[in-house]
């Protein structure tokens, strides 16, 4: 075998990854990937997990067939092979007796790599990927010119989207991470449906407001407002700031406002109390920030199928029509899902990501 490193030209990356060293870049947010081609019958893949919570798991697509593997959690290096250690998965379901992994032939392969979970859940560090030494390797296809960031919560990640037998239901207790699919995403499906490269910057349990939500909880709770400028932003895995020059969006989507209810429900309680003021001030000072950063980009404002009082609703609605009314070029959009909060106690599931899917896709294909 011999090892192809992490700064081959050949790989292909795409995500907000930490290349702070090229031998090593660390995978953080869900939807991050690499892709390469390959030749041979063996493939192995080098990599460190560094764990905060959950069972971990990586994708793979091999040959445009996905699977998984799952990952040691001591923050050693390890060596995956694809032949015992990948299993096959399809829409959410495990095929443990498949093979496919294990019956490669001499000729060309394409390798995807990519993160199912988020940087909450754990970072990966890339060390490379064996093959076998008689084997090449080539780059696959060029990313996408446009680009779609997606700034939201736990369901932007497609967190516990594969427990596909509770649609409309809460989620399974003590899932533990293992239903958590980043490629079944609304996020990431309308990236390739409308043929965009994805920075998937997003976190379960977060909320626009620092104390507030459920993420790093429950002693120093972080919200969008301190989280959306970091590359590494796990406190207990490393902080590290993004520089935003290196990927400039074409169209940004602000997914939270459902966990901001954690842990006062503060616009069902009182819509016009200072607290909600102070939340509705703050969510126009993040679109404003971020039209300066990206002043050419449209920025869509949601909010997700799953359940949560309409009035995180209205007071999005509100800020947009404030933004809008000061200057009616903003590009700054307000988006309803048909079925918009009301749709599932619990994560959506895949069939309920594909909805989202195709009614913000629809969306955004007619505003650019």
């Amino acid at each position: 075998m011999k090892t192809i490193s992490p700064s081959n030209p050949a790989f292909t990356y795409s995500g907000r990854i930490d290349f702070t060293t090229p031998e090593a870049p660390v995978f953080i947010y869900a939807a991050s990937f690499l892709r390469i081609k390959f030749t041979g019958k063996e493939c192995r893949i080098i990599a460190k997990n560094h764990h905060c919570w959950a069972k971990n798991s990586l994708g793979i697509f091999l040959d445009g067939v996905q699977g998984k593997i799952d990952l040691f959690d001591d923050d050693k290096e390890h060596i995956y092979d694809l032949k015992t250690n990948c299993i096959r998965t399809e829409n959410g379901k495990l095929f443990a007796d498949d093979d496919h992994f294990a019956n490669m032939d001499d000729g060309e392969h394409e390798l995807m790599l990519f993160k199912r979970q988020d940087g909450g859940q754990h970072y990966v560090t890339f060390l490379g990927l064996e093959i076998e030494d008689g084997g090449s390797v080539n780059a696959t296809e060029a990313l996408p010119s446009k680009k779609l960031e997606v700034i939201g919560d736990s369901v932007s990640c497609g967190e516990v989207c594969e427990a596909t037998d509770c649609v409309a239901s809460p989620d399974p207790e003590n899932n533990e991470g293992r239903f958590s699919n980043s490629w079944y995403s609304y996020s990431w499906q309308v990236a390739r449906a409308l043929d965009m490269e994805l920075h998937d910057t997003s976190q379960g349990g977060i909320s626009l407001l620092d104390g507030t939500g459920w993420f790093n909880g429950p002693d120093d709770l972080r919200g969008v407002e301190s989280c959306y400028r970091k590359l590494k932003y796990n406190p207990p895995l490393g902080e590290n700031e993004w520089d935003c020059r290196l990927w400039i969006p074409d169209v940004i989507v602000i997914a939270i406002g459902q966990n901001d209810a954690s842990p006062v429900d503060i616009m069902k309680e009182d819509y016009e109390s200072s607290e909600s003021k102070h939340w509705r001030a703050q969510y126009e000072v993040l679109i404003k920030r971020l039209r300066g950063l990206y002043p050419d980009a449209v920025i869509v404002c949601a909010t997700t199928l799953l359940m949560h009082d309409p009035s995180w609703d209205k007071a999005i609605d509100e800020v947009v029509k404030k933004i809008t009314a000061e200057d009616q070029n903003a590009g700054v959009y307000h988006f309803m899902y048909k079925r918009n909060g009301a749709a599932t106690p619990g994560h959506p599931r895949i069939s309920e990501h594909n909805e989202m899917a195709a009614e913000l896709a629809h969306f955004l294909k007619n505003l650019t």
